[in-house]
Order: structure tokens, then C-alpha cells, then sequence
């Protein structure tokens, strides 16, 4: 059998006390602080009415334009009807942000049959400058000219692609007399 000291033993009588002049000094404190705990409560209210909604919109913001920035990253060739949609969706309350984001992660089926592309005008400018800055591989070169022929093939381009279709074109038939030269040189060095 457990023995246990009874209520009016010493070591009772002790946590009795201990346990009265705890509760007696915790509601002191708790009375203390409440000017500590109003002033907690009106900074965190302050907080709370204030940044919570600014923030709240940024990030409804940055996610209603993340279709325009996937579609700008792809290279989509209807990216300026995806950029409207999200600024639509915005208006509307988020209602039109799932067809957005669908929309930029498709390619047109028609598209590329139509227009001889898949792909917005700005690639093309991106690749004319890898190019001058020579930083595009010789089939990248030519798989960029032969879109520009297609593209060409079946409408009239803008006038900075025709430009940059003959640059390739003229670049095409330099690199061909190049090595035709080159061909020959070898031949004359192997025949003498």
C-alpha cells in the first residue's frame, strides 16, 4: 500500500502554500501585464488591417500574371491575347486565371499551318541577337532560316524578319563559297 502524506501533515501543508502563493503571484503579474498585452493587441490589430491585404495583393498579383510570364518564357505566339486574358481575370476576379494558365502552357494547333510559325515574333529578335553576338550554333542558324522561309512562304513578314532572313540567307551562301573555296584548296594542296 502507497502512504501519502495527508492534507494537514507538513509536506501537504507545504505544497498547499506553494501552490497558493504561486496563483497569488501569477495574478499579480497577469494584472501587471495587461498594459503590455493591450499594446501587443493594438500593434498585432494594426499589422493585421494594414499589411496583411497589401500583401495579399501583391501575391494575388503575381499570381494572376504568372500565365504572361510562362507565355513570354515559352515563346508563345499568341502571348499578347494571354497577357490580356490575365488582366481581364484580374477584373473578374480570378474567374478567367485558369484559362490563362491552360492557354499558356498550349501550343495553337492551326497556328503553326497558318502562319508557318509557333512562335512570337520576339524570338526571332532574341535569335538575331544571340546570333550577332555569335552565340548560336550553326544549326540553330539554319533552323531559324528555314522558319523565316516558311513563315515568309506563307505571308509577308515584318520588315526587321525579312532583314534578318536575308542576313541568314547572305550568311548561308558566304559560309557555302566558303568552304566550296576551302574544298578546292585542299584538293589543289592533295594533286601537287
Amino acid at each position: 500500500m502507497r502512504h501519502t502524506a495527508p492534507l494537514g501533515s507538513g509536506l501537504g501543508r507545504f505544497t498547499v502554500a506553494l501552490l497558493l502563493v504561486g496563483s497569488c503571484l501569477s495574478a499579480t503579474a497577469a494584472e501587471r501585464d495587461t498594459s503590455f498585452q493591450d499594446t501587443m493587441a493594438d500593434w498585432l490589430t494594426i499589422f493585421v488591417l494594414c499589411f496583411v491585404p497589401i500583401v495579399g495583393v501583391i501575391i494575388f498579383w503575381l499570381v494572376h500574371v504568372l500565365p504572361e510570364k510562362i507565355a513570354h518564357h515559352r515563346h508563345h505566339p499568341q502571348r499578347d491575347a494571354i497577357t490580356t486574358l490575365c488582366l481581364l481575370s484580374l477584373l473578374f476576379g480570378g474567374l478567367l486565371w485558369p484559362l490563362a494558365w491552360l492557354w499558356a502552357f498550349t501550343k495553337p494547333i492551326g497556328y503553326r499551318a497558318a502562319y508557318g510559325t509557333d512562335k512570337h515574333e520576339d524570338y526571332y529578335d532574341e535569335m538575331a541577337e544571340k546570333h550577332r553576338a555569335g552565340g548560336l550554333a550553326r544549326e540553330d542558324l539554319v533552323h531559324l532560316r528555314e522558319d523565316l522561309e516558311a513563315m515568309e512562304a506563307r505571308g509577308a513578314l515584318p520588315p526587321r524578319l525579312r532583314a534578318l532572313k536575308d542576313e541568314l540567307t547572305r550568311l548561308h551562301y558566304e559560309e557555302a563559297a566558303r568552304l566550296r573555296a576551302q574544298a578546292a584548296a585542299t584538293a589543289q594542296k592533295g594533286g601537287a
